[in-house]
């Protein structure tokens, strides 16, 4: 029983004991029972999220307490109510909470905890945090400061991985920072050049210059966002390589010398250089390449010294040569794949290393099975260069959890998306036995994600995890621009079978709550007190009036005696009847048009009527009083308006200026994102209502302009 209890605690046992190789047992049942005994009883999780809620699932399979940390926006959220001590270290903003590295050492000290586990981003990959962690005899659950800081300058990692032997793009790494010498240099590599902050990452601090003209203006932005980010904007550039493929390596390494890779993941797809879908192994990469791809990873990690779990990150051309782009000295958001097909459980490594045991496996243990996706669900809106957002999740619904099917999160139904952190809600993980079949698991499963509340973007997944180039694996960092047309099409006027399905789970839902006031009511019987439309003798009708999109669509509804119902849209008329009904905590349509049977998830919130088919949704809206819509409309024509909730960073112009449509007018900074705000219109400038340094909430007139007859005076 003890060796049972023991193989289930470990997933690598369970790896092992599937091909039947008994000697990888016995060795992780012994370290199963001696963690104990390497002095790491607690941890504290200095992040926060669905990063935090993973970390502490795997410290509770391995009987580790776990602390946790939260800013104050934070008091309530899901890591905290997983952790077994939490504390609050400060406001929402993170310089005063999750990157305060003195906080968060000090309730290490107050909680007991022996170690800590950085998570990813905030203090993940500061140097003088791991430092920190040493000097008070704190374990840091990551590699020696010496690597962090060798691979997390750029400039430094690059000629490291020279000297090692490893492939690297031409670029500039010296430390002359002017503007001049940055500009030259990257005249002297030849346009499009890559600007990146020399302790970047997450593809903050990044910007792409494809000509001299625009080169300083995109110099400053990079600045911009490296400094609030990373407290450093020292830049690099670096040679772009057109239509390039992401392509990195899970590596992993411990305190006795040892160092294996993982296989490769492909992070291809992405917007705004930030990966969007990730994939393992790499499609069309071949043995001999996947051996090479290791084997250089392996050499960077050594070159290094490095310890615990890291990345490293290379571009990859059309004939499947690779160079070195970085090395990110912690656990990648999408470290879930590889461990889909490596059957391993890579934050119990961490910890197992960290502890001071050796990699649990040797490199040739590490067995590759089958395929895995990884789609982030973020609250986003696609069709607006992808803007991030925040707000509440009203409702949240997600495929069910399995083997094969992973949810990642670290929010719940009712939770809300914070405009202070990164918008992800969640990933979705998936693994099937082969590319094709793991793709459709994907699709499958995104269709059972339904959220109502804020903007996501999980359509533009399914479009794009749809896509026949994409079915293909022909994947690259440009598909998103090269393919646009076919990923945003343009949005054609909802079925009228759809309206109609709209109507009939409004009019069912009217008809319910109607019941369910009678039925607590003195006026059980009374036929005054019904909403089903039943007449004596006469059928009777109601038009329904529904918006889809900018678009009313009148509905003529006549209500049958036998409980159906006649729709006329246009000169269309169709004949529709249903039911709606629970499983679970969702409320469901049944619903039959013209003789054919669907089933759809069915929401009702804010004026929105909201449909999920197992081939797509529809979002159907009810029209608002004039009075109300006329009041939400004003200043928001009058002048720019704030996109999102955010704080303002720098302002071009004041009172009295003369712009043209399109020129900058201040740029904001909002869910670790920085945001250009450009005029909607020409014309002189009134009023700015935001200073540098002040907070503007979502829809806030920021810039406001004189009208027409005050200008031609």
């Amino acid at each position: 029983m003890a060796l049972l209890l023991a193989v289930e605690r470990c997933r690598c046992c369970l790896w092992a004991l599937r091909r039947q190789r008994w000697n990888q047992v016995q060795r992780f049942v012994k370290c199963a029972s001696t963690i104990g005994g390497h002095n790491i009883e607690k941890i504290l999780i200095a992040n926060r999220g669905e990063i935090a809620c993973r970390v502490m699932r795997t410290a509770k399979k391995m009987g580790l307490k776990s602390v946790a940390v939260c800013s104050e926006a934070d008091r309530n959220s899901m890591h905290v109510a997983m952790a077994d001590e939490a504390y609050c270290i400060g406001p929402a903003p993170s310089q005063q909470s999750y990157l305060a590295s003195e906080k968060i050492m000090q309730v290490a000290k107050v909680s007991a905890a022996q170690a800590i586990h950085p998570g990813y981003g905030f203090l993940s990959e500061n140097t003088e945090f791991a430092e920190l962690c040493k000097k008070e005899g704190i374990i840091f659950i990551g590699p020696p400061s010496s690597a962090i800081r060798d691979m997390g300058i750029k400039s430094t990692s690059k000629a490291i991985m020279s000297a090692a032997g490893v492939p690297v793009v031409e670029g500039y790494h010296g430390e002359d920072q002017s503007d001049e010498c940055l500009r030259e240099h990257a005249k002297r590599i030849g346009y499009p050049v890559m600007i990146k902050a020399v302790r970047g990452g997450g593809g903050k601090g990044m910007r792409i210059a494809h000509s001299e003209k625009e080169f300083l203006d995109q110099l400053e932005s990079a600045r911009r966002e490296a400094k609030k980010s990373f407290n450093d904007d020292a830049m690099l550039i670096e040679k772009f390589v057109d239509n390039p493929r992401h392509v990195e390596v899970q590596v992993f390494g411990d305190q006795h010398g040892n160092a294996v890779y993982l296989f490769e993941r492909d992070c291809s797809v992405q917007r705004r250089h930030q990966k969007i879908i990730e994939e393992a192994p790499g499609p069309g990469i071949n043995a001999e390449v996947r051996k090479r791809l290791g084997e250089a990873a392996v050499k960077a990690a050594k070159a290094v010294n490095y310890v615990g779990a890291g990345t490293v990150e290379f571009i990859m051309d059309s004939q499947h040569n690779f160079y070195f782009m970085e090395m990110n000295t912690r656990l990648q958001v999408e470290h879930p794949v590889t461990e889909m097909i490596t059957g391993t459980d890579l934050v119990e490594w961490q910890l197992r290393v960290a502890a001071g045991e050796k990699i649990p496996l040797m490199q040739e243990e590490i067995l590759l099975r089958g395929h895995a996706f990884e789609a982030r669900i973020y609250a986003e809106d696609p069709n607006n260069n992808f803007m991030p957002g925040a707000g509440p999740l009203l409702h949240l619904s997600t495929p069910p959890s399995d083997t094969f099917t992973r949810i990642e999160t670290g929010v719940r139904q009712g939770d809300e998306v914070s405009v202070h952190y990164d918008p992800m809600i969640a990933k979705l993980v998936v693994w099937a036995e082969d590319r094709q079949a793991a793709l459709r698991k994907l699709r499958y499963s995104l269709h059972q994600y339904n959220i109502v509340g804020l903007s996501t973007n999980i359509d533009f997944l399914l479009s794009l995890s749809g896509h026949p180039q994409f079915e293909a694996g022909n994947v690259h960092t440009n598909f998103i621009s090269q393919h646009h047309d076919e990923l945003f099409p343009t949005k054609k006027a909802t079925p009228h079978e759809v309206m109609c399905q709209a109507a009939l789970g409004l009019i069912l839902k009217e008809k319910m709550l109607t019941e369910a006031f009678r039925d607590q009511s003195d006026d059980k019987y009374s036929p005054f007190a019904s909403s089903t439309g039943r007449r004596l003798n006469i059928c009777h009708t109601r038009k329904l009036s529904l918006l889809d999109g900018e678009n009313t669509v009148e509905v003529a509804v006549t209500y049958n005696q036998e409980g159906s119902y006649n729709m006329q849209i246009q000169d269309a008329t169709f004949l529709i009847s249903g039911e709606i009904f629970n499983e679970g905590d969702s409320v469901y349509l049944r619903s039959s048009v013209n003789g054919t049977v669907c089933k759809s998830k069915l929401v009702i919130l804010d004026n929105t009527i909201y449909l999920f088919f197992p081939e797509g949704s529809a979002q159907i809206g009810l029209p608002v009083p004039k009075y109300l819509s006329a009041v939400s409309s004003v200043g928001m024509q009058s002048g720019a308006v704030a996109p999102m909730t955010g704080t303002v960073e720098k302002v071009f112009v004041k009172a009295g200026d003369k712009v043209q449509t399109g020129d900058p007018l201040m740029v904001m900074m909002a869910m670790k994102m920085e945001h250009t705000i450009r005029a909607p219109k020409a014309g002189v400038i009134k009023k700015v209502n935001f200073q540098e340094g002040a907070q503007a909430n979502r829809h806030a007139p920021l810039v406001e302009f004189m009208d027409e007859e005050a200008e031609t005076k």
